[in-house]
């Protein structure tokens, strides 16, 4: 590990203990800025509404911490939209944010697109399947952003059991990203859930950084604000244990391939041919292959959109 990352790991990660609510909110009011929530939805009906209720119950009706919870849905086929706007949220359909650009399917569409429907000088996003949730979530990756000035992206970290088993979810961190990061980009081998979907980032970064459309957003985003602004401006905070809905070994076969394909654009951009990714089931006559496109689209960094360079002015 290089002297640097020790030194961050050092200063820049923390637990969420080490701030408590009083000073976040203190520095809240002191600073003046505003934090939107945003939780980006497909078929989750049945989380989505107990993360919203906290987080309103929490930090909005407990303490003003939270301006504003946003469902962006993503064309969910279920009560997605139904259920988070009854617990308190404001459900917007990915769909009817920037029509005139057709949307592709993906996370970080979504969460490009929401920086046009959101109006918090922080944004925290935070993934809909989350079970067990607790607001220190928020609390915790909001609180350095607000208390400290020199911070401009929070990541969580936590454990992730798969199962009964303790430690063992993240499997595509721990096989793609962490070896890419460590090979190509070691400054940033101290984040220990880089790909969690749980972060907050002030608005001034996040509409500076490009946002790959797939699952290679998380990855691409760290990236991209090491580059923009340097290792000290990012940092981590322990909130303890997240549960959610875990995907088959296929989906993450293609989840890898994005994620490693995201590393590509960014180690040689324009070189690659557009990938695509083989995966075998066995049909009623042997194995059948299926392929896959991988997602190699991105989306420009917000501020380069004319709509909302004129929303910011206005």
């Amino acid at each position: 590990m290089l002297n640097e990352v020790e030194r961050w790991l050092r200063t820049r990660s923390w637990s969420v203990t080490d701030r408590p609510l009083h000073k976040i909110l203190a520095a809240k009011r002191a600073s003046g800025q505003s934090v939107s929530v945003v939780l980006p939805a497909l078929n989750e009906e049945e989380t989505v509404g107990e993360i919203v209720a906290v987080i309103r119950h929490d930090l909005m009706q407990q303490v003003p911490l939270v301006d504003e919870i946003v469902v962006i849905d993503s064309g969910s086929t279920d009560r997605t939209s139904e259920v988070a706007a009854a617990a308190g949220a404001r459900v917007v359909h990915r769909d009817s944010i920037l029509p005139e650009l057709p949307p592709v399917p993906g996370k970080g569409e979504v969460l490009w697109r929401s920086l046009l429907v959101t109006g918090g000088d922080i944004i925290c996003f935070i993934d809909a399947d989350l079970k067990e949730f607790s607001s220190d979530f928020v609390t915790g990756i909001v609180g350095p952003l607000l208390t400290e000035p020199g911070v401009d992206l929070v990541k969580a970290m936590y454990d992730r059991p798969l199962g009964q088993a303790a430690g063992q979810g993240g499997r595509v961190t721990e096989l793609m990203a962490r070896p890419l990061l460590n090979m190509h980009w070691p400054q940033l081998a101290g984040f220990v859930q880089p790909l969690g979907g749980e972060y907050a980032a002030r608005r001034s970064l996040l509409e500076q950084l490009p946002f790959p459309v797939g699952y290679g957003v998380e990855l691409g985003m760290l990236v991209d604000a090491l580059h923009t602004v340097g290792l000290d401006a990012l940092a981590q905070v322990d909130v303890g244990v997240r549960k959610h809905r875990h995907q088959d070994g296929q989906a993450l076969g293609r989840m890898a391939a994005t994620i490693y394909r995201t590393a590509q654009l960014r180690l040689a951009r324009g070189h690659m041919i557009r990938p695509a990714i083989t995966q075998f089931e066995r049909g009623e006559d042997g194995f059948v292959a299926r392929t896959h496109s991988v997602d190699t689209e991105e989306r420009p960094p917000m501020i380069e959109i004319a709509e909302y360079v004129e929303r910011k002015a206005a």
